[in-house]
């Protein structure tokens, strides 16, 4: 009988976590769970535990180490550890053999780093990681031999699209945005809208921050740095489309002008699971693409109404450590904004400025990432209203 792949998960108890999951459970043939990791959600990540049996748990918050000792005192199999630092060593441990991650934000670079280093295959669905530190991570990746396999609808389309295309020169990518809750709202009408409308996502769901950034298509920013350094293409050569339905993932066009693209209903156990099973395809339970029911629109993206994707674009354009500064920027205006301490709009401009007033470095070390995060952030903080 063939051996089980061994799955490390980063943030199990997320979105992408929870259905990583469904698939190792429809598969449990061919997938085992070796360890599961949460920041905070303690009860969710024991029950975790206690169905799927992994060889190690890590609580990233240290305040709920004692708890989740607790809830699994009567599982003695089962490791428990807590703090970044438990989670960069997980990753590492010998019978590992693919580290899903699905942290959100800057704190998921660290581990991929670690995981990268001890050969592991990244099936990447921290979309910061590259945000932040892409020259780095690819360096590292190509050093020690780590593949990436990316888990992003829009990546993992790009990625399925070029299966067997060998060295075919890319002439652009198409990347495809849902365009959010507010596609059609003017903005006037953006100064107004509320948390409850931007969690309101019309096709994908997913966690509130990453929704959030749907909302203002800094996550559209994010996935065209991602797609630059996945697949060697500079940003000029990658556009964004706005795609309401969300059908078509997105897509390659080649330099005799065919263009191949993913298509299906949105679904993310289909990413998840292809990174899993890469090279091969395996049954999922899904639904099924009807094309008599799914119209397929696309229009251009308003970068005067969406300025946080015009900003990235500027990041991109700038390099070094900039990305980094509108990461945490980012970071730090979302979760403003979900605590009712940040309008809308604000949060575009408090990103801006941050730009402005952040030291920038065209060649930064892993180190001036870590401290770039770390000033961007006050920076960012100080600028929100008190």
């Amino acid at each position: 009988m063939e051996k089980k792949q061994q799955i490390c998960i980063l943030g199990s108890t997320g979105s992408i976590g929870t259905q990583a999951l469904e698939v190792i459970e429809e598969h449990s043939d061919l997938y085992e769970v070796y360890c599961l990791t949460a920041n905070n959600r303690v009860n969710e990540l024991a029950a975790q535990a206690r169905k799927f049996h992994p060889a190690a748990v890590v609580i990233a918050n240290e305040a709920h180490y004692a708890t989740l000792q607790s809830l699994l005192a009567d599982e003695p199999d089962i490791k428990v550890y807590a703090g970044a630092k438990a989670i960069d060593e997980i990753v590492e441990a010998s019978p590992i053999d693919m580290v899903l991650t699905a942290m959100v934000g800057f704190a998921g670079l660290s581990p991929t780093i670690h995981a990268i280093k001890a050969g592991k295959k990244i099936c990447l669905a921290n979309k910061e990681t590259l945000v932040v530190a892409g020259e780095l991570i690819c360096q590292l990746a190509g050093q020690y031999h780590a593949p990436i396999i990316p888990v992003d609808s829009e990546h993992s389309a790009i990625f399925q699209s070029l299966v067997g295309e060998d060295c075919n020169e890319i002439e652009k990518i198409l990347l495809t945005a849902s365009g959010g809750p507010f596609r059609t709202k003017s903005v006037d009408e953006l100064a107004h809208v509320t948390k409850a409308d931007a969690l309101r996502h019309p096709t994908w769901d997913m966690g509130a921050k990453i929704t959030i950034d749907s909302a203002t298509m800094m996550n559209k920013g994010f996935e065209v740095i991602e797609a630059k350094w996945l697949f060697g293409v500079p940003a000029d050569r990658i556009q964004v489309l706005v795609h309401p339905q969300s059908v078509v993932h997105s897509a390659v066009q080649f330099r005799d002008g065919s263009v191949k693209a993913q298509l299906g209903v949105p679904d993310m156990r289909l990413p998840i699971q292809y990174a899993f099973s890469f090279p091969q395809r395996l049954p999922l339970s899904s639904e099924r693409l009807d094309f008599f029911k799914h119209p397929l629109e696309f229009f251009e993206p308003d970068l005067e109404k969406f300025h946080c994707l015009a900003l990235a674009f500027e990041a991109i354009g700038r390099g070094g450590n900039m990305p980094c500064i509108v990461n945490a920027a980012n970071e730090v205006v979302n979760r403003a904004f979900l605590d009712d301490r940040c309008g809308f709009l604000e949060m575009g401009d408090i990103i801006e400025k941050t730009m402005r007033l952040t030291p920038y470095d065209a060649n930064p070390s892993y180190d001036t990432y870590v401290q770039t995060d770390a000033e961007a952030r006050r920076i960012a903080a100080s600028l929100l209203k008190p």
